[in-house]
């Protein structure tokens, strides 16, 4: 994790369970003698969530509708960490700091946590973008009921599915970056079986914390690996950090969506210092470069970064000097 990243040394779990009480009814023993959760449980993932925002962040409650993305904040962290360091290589090594920094999350969710790490942390100033208007309601809520967060963030409900940054960002108004954690899959079908191949990884992960041989599930693994011709059933399929639609899937999938993110790009480059954003695969790396190239950016970085066995990075790119 980034050396900032608050989260760098695990989870205090006494700290957390006398941050938000509720947190206490999902603690378990872990084979490592140490206190923890289930996390293959979405309640106990949504209460260690609200632990760690009220100890680490000092919000007052937090909370997302049932069936939104519940995200693990230790990596939303890293991000927010990341471009912090890429800002500061343009302002002499210094971190800027306050709310002269203005940042835009597109896609914001019902979960708000990029604003909330990035206000909390170095007293950005954010606008939160989402096409989902329960989405929307929610990331006001938050806002709303923290004293700290609410005059750092406000929520915009973009009107267009086709749009990113059109009507958002508004005429005249500067955003210091833009980020986002674009939709990974191509559609509804393989979001399914994504969250079915991770579903089936944390039974087994917690089959061999509790030192019990992992059981094999014929069935589940064979639907695991069906084929792209053989629809699955996606109506009974949960995942620990759950999603929407929209939330996990998008027409062709992340680079598409990061490919119109670029073209939209170009016509507010007067109006954003940097534009980033997360890349799930490595493989879109190169395509995404060559776009941004194409399209005249000064400057493109990319950004690696990385929780224990799994990597992830992200992209900037600006057409500033």
């Amino acid at each position: 994790m980034h050396t900032r990243n608050l989260h760098r040394n695990g989870y205090p779990m006494a700290a957390l369970c006398q941050a938000h009480p509720e947190l206490s009814g999902y603690v378990i023993n872990a084979k490592s003698g140490k206190k923890s959760i289930d996390f293959a449980n979405q309640d106990a993932v949504k209460a260690l969530n609200a632990a760690l925002l009220i100890h680490y962040y000092g919000l007052k409650t937090w909370d997302i509708p049932n069936g939104y993305l519940c995200p693990p904040v230790p990596g939303r962290a890293d991000y927010i960490h990341g471009i912090a360091d890429v800002l500061a290589r343009a302002n002499g090594g210094v971190i800027p700091k306050g709310g002269e920094v203005k940042g835009l999350d597109v896609g914001i969710g019902a979960n708000a946590i990029y604003p909330i790490i990035g206000s909390q942390s170095y007293g950005w100033q954010f606008v939160g973008s989402d096409i989902d208007a329960v989405s929307v309601k929610s990331a006001k809520s938050i806002a709303n009921k923290n004293p700290k967060l609410s005059p750092l963030l406000s929520v915009r409900k973009q009107p267009n599915k086709a749009k990113i940054f059109e009507g958002i960002i508004q005429p005249n108004e500067h955003f210091t970056f833009t980020m986002c954690n674009p939709p990974f899959h191509k559609s509804a079908e393989a979001a399914a079986l994504g969250s079915e191949r991770k579903a089936i990884g944390l039974k087994g992960n917690k089959q061999k914390r509790s030192g019990k041989k992992p059981r094999v599930d014929i069935q589940a693994n064979t639907n695991a690996h069906t084929s792209a011709k053989a629809k699955p059933d996606i109506s009974n399929v949960k995942l620990n950090f759950a999603g929407t639609g929209n939330e996990l899937w998008c027409e062709g999938g992340e680079l598409a969506f990061i490919q119109r993110m670029i073209i939209e790009s170009v016509a507010y480059k007067e109006q954003v210092d940097w534009f980033t954003c997360l890349v799930s695969k490595s493989d879109h790396l190169k395509p995404i470069e060559t776009s941004i190239n194409y399209y005249g950016a000064k400057k493109f970085l990319k950004v690696d970064m990385g929780q224990g066995q799994k990597q992830s990075r992200f992209v900037a790119w600006t057409f500033v000097e």
